[in-house]
Formats: structure tokens, C-alpha cells, sequence
């Protein structure tokens, strides 16, 4: 049912961040959403961890508490989300179709950690 996973780093200036992981720790762009204007999204890669990060305005500096949540790929979001509804997981978004192309779905895990579940359209 799952079938791959990476972290996702939310912040609240997102170029500064791509800049580092870029410049500094050697990542390189894999995707990038939108295509055109501020990024709102964009997945990097380093050898073969993935590595997603993510404008969230509501991110505070360093010391805020929850800046990240891992990202779980599924063969079909909506029968992924019964699955981790029944297992316990807190549903905090229902399942949408999204303009980039997938539908997506977020959940907390038992202990409040953040799931964002996905499948291809």
C-alpha cells in the first residue's frame, strides 16, 4: 500500500532555505512548484536521500516546535487513509485532488507527529 517516504522541512523563508541545502550541503533541485514566481514547494536530493521543503508562513524561527512532516506515497490516498484511520492516525485533512498533480490527505500519528499522505492522479 505505502510505497516510499521523505521528511518535509516547513519554513518561513523558503529561498533562504533552498539556498542552503543547495549551496552549502550540496543538494541538488529535483522539483520545484510552481514553476513560475516564489516557490512554494521543492524536493532535493542528495545521493539517495530525498529531502522536501516547504513555505509555511505560519513557521516560526529555529525554536518552533513543529516544522516538519514526513511525506508517505500510496497506491490510493483515500484507501491509505481508512487504513491509517482505523490504525489510530487522526485525520486533520480528508482526502483533495491538488493542482500539481496528486491527491493528498494529512494525518497525525498517535504521538501528533504529521503525515502527509499522497498518491499519484
Amino acid at each position: 500500500m505505502f510505497t516510499e517516504a521523505f521528511p518535509i522541512v516547513t519554513t518561513h523563508d523558503l529561498p533562504r532555505l533552498i539556498a542552503f541545502y543547495l549551496e552549502v550541503v550540496g543538494f541538488e533541485l529535483t522539483y520545484r512548484f510552481p514553476d513560475d514566481g516564489d516557490p512554494e514547494f521543492v524536493a532535493l536530493r542528495l545521493g539517495s536521500s530525498e529531502l522536501g521543503l516547504a513555505a509555511d508562513p505560519d513557521a516560526g524561527g529555529p525554536s518552533h516546535t513543529c516544522r516538519w512532516e514526513l511525506c508517505v506515497y500510496a497506491d490510493d490516498c483515500d484507501a491509505a487513509m481508512e487504513v491509517l484511520r482505523a490504525g489510530g492516525a487522526t485525520v486533520t485533512e480528508e482526502p483533495a485532488d491538488q493542482p500539481w498533480g496528486e491527491r493528498s490527505a494529512r494525518v497525525t500519528d498517535p504521538d501528533g507527529n504529521r503525515l502527509l499522505v499522497l498518491s499519484r492522479l
